[in-house]
């Protein structure tokens, strides 16, 4: 009997320290079989070591067990469930309820019920009508005007109140980053408004950030490691738009209206060029500030003469940059001038610029609400980002590479 005893342990621990290397070999090549097969084994494997210790030799079950016993660590690594759509539940704030909708019905799920209000002196009330314990939480709201501050606090709070009610992850979808603009200090006491709103958010215990084309990337590394920012490229929706044009290599120009902007602007050429084979040239203008909005003067780097120049920019506010920067090029002979900035302000005397400006057409997404004067002019072209933007919410939710979605060649 203690022969036996000490054979089924021996037995026994040699199989346990097989399925540790085992699990190791696995966990790094990640090539993991079904639960099926890791019930099945470890019913083998139990049924083995069972039989062993009641001294029956099981030979079928042991070589059974034997050649399985590699499934059984599947059990250990499967312990949480596959995320699915009824872990999933969208928010919405008031400042894009339309971009919300849009992006609700493209994943397919309704949008959740929640009342927010203001009270007479001013104060938010927010109040949530579903039941979200234990669920996956995507809020959809957008910190752009008017009502930067509102927007920015509703934000705060429905990600305080997704976290009281004991979701299991909070992310928030900011389309439109507000604050972005004061990202680094430029002069003496003033605020890095865009590092306290980030914090701001950390605070109230949001677990994940998207954000769409953000005025500086590193505005990423404001949040912690502990809170991934995934910075969406909202040039992949215009870039079908502009091929659509019939623009050609030979006679086409992608231009930034700023110095700062270079990088967006090579960004936006390369993807025109890798999808659509159209190999525009690069052009840049300096400009020189004498405030905020107010521009002194602008100087071209580059060859625009006979050329179609592609301004590419991240937000269109008061609309006096680009619509010199048109001026300055076709002053230059350039002969059209077109304009894509994925955020579409348009405030003050934005519209009436645009409206009077050399500009053929002034493309931009609908992370900001469109102004009914925006909406009316004829130069001002709407694209919708609630595919992009669902389409990264699925990949989150699944558990997959967001950034594939840029790496396609279409």
């Amino acid at each position: 009997m203690n022969r036996l005893w000490k054979t089924s342990t021996n037995l026994f621990m040699r199989g346990v320290r097989s399925m540790a290397n085992r699990t190791s070999t696995m966990l790094k090549t990640r090539q993991l079989p079904s639960i099926g097969q890791s019930r099945k084994a470890l019913g083998a494997a139990g049924l083995a070591c069972g039989a062993s210790l009641m001294g029956y030799a099981v030979v079928t079950e042991a070589a059974q067990a034997k050649g399985e016993e590699k499934d059984a660590v599947k059990i250990v690594l499967q312990t949480e469930e596959q995320p699915s759509l009824d872990d999933m539940k969208i928010f919405s704030g008031t400042a894009n309820l339309p971009l919300a909708a849009e992006i609700a019905e493209e994943l397919g799920v309704p949008l959740g019920s929640v009342s927010i209000k203001t009270y007479a002196d001013g104060e938010i009330g927010i109040q949530v009508h579903e039941n979200v314990r234990g669920k996956d939480i995507y809020i959809i709201q957008p910190t752009c005007p008017p009502g930067v501050n509102d927007n920015l606090m509703e934000l705060i709070l429905l990600v305080s109140t997704m976290r009281r009610a004991s979701a299991r992850k909070i992310t928030a979808v900011i389309p439109y980053f507000g604050y972005a603009r004061q990202d680094r200090k430029m002069q003496s006491r003033v605020p890095i408004s865009a590092a306290d709103v980030c914090r701001l958010l950390e605070a109230m215990g949001v677990d994940r950030v998207v954000a769409v084309d953000l005025h500086c990337g590193q505005i990423q590394g404001f949040f912690g490691p502990r809170t991934p920012c995934d910075n969406l490229e909202g040039s992949v929706v215009a870039l079908p738009y502009f091929a659509n044009l019939n623009l050609k290599s030979e006679s086409t120009i992608v231009a930034s209206p700023d110095a700062g902007g270079v990088h967006r602007a090579k960004h936006f050429r390369d993807r025109l060029k890798k999808r659509y084979h159209i190999d525009a040239g690069l052009a840049m203008i300096i400009k020189q500030r004498l405030r905020a909005n107010a521009i002194e003067r602008m100087d071209l780097v580059g060859n625009v003469e006979g050329m179609d120049v592609i301004l590419v920019d991240d937000m269109i506010d008061t609309a006096g940059t680009l619509t010199k920067a048109a001026s300055e090029l076709t002053a230059r002979g350039a002969k059209r001038v077109f304009a894509y900035a994925t955020h579409g302000l348009f405030n003050g005397p934005a519209v009436t610029r645009i409206q009077n400006s050399e500009l053929e057409q002034v493309v931009i997404c609908n992370t900001v609400p469109l102004k009914p004067a925006a909406a009316q002019c004829t130069k001002i072209k709407a694209l919708s980002i609630a595919e992009l933007l669902s389409e990264a919410i699925a990949r989150i939710h699944y558990k997959q590479s967001v950034s594939a979605l840029f790496n396609t060649t279409k």
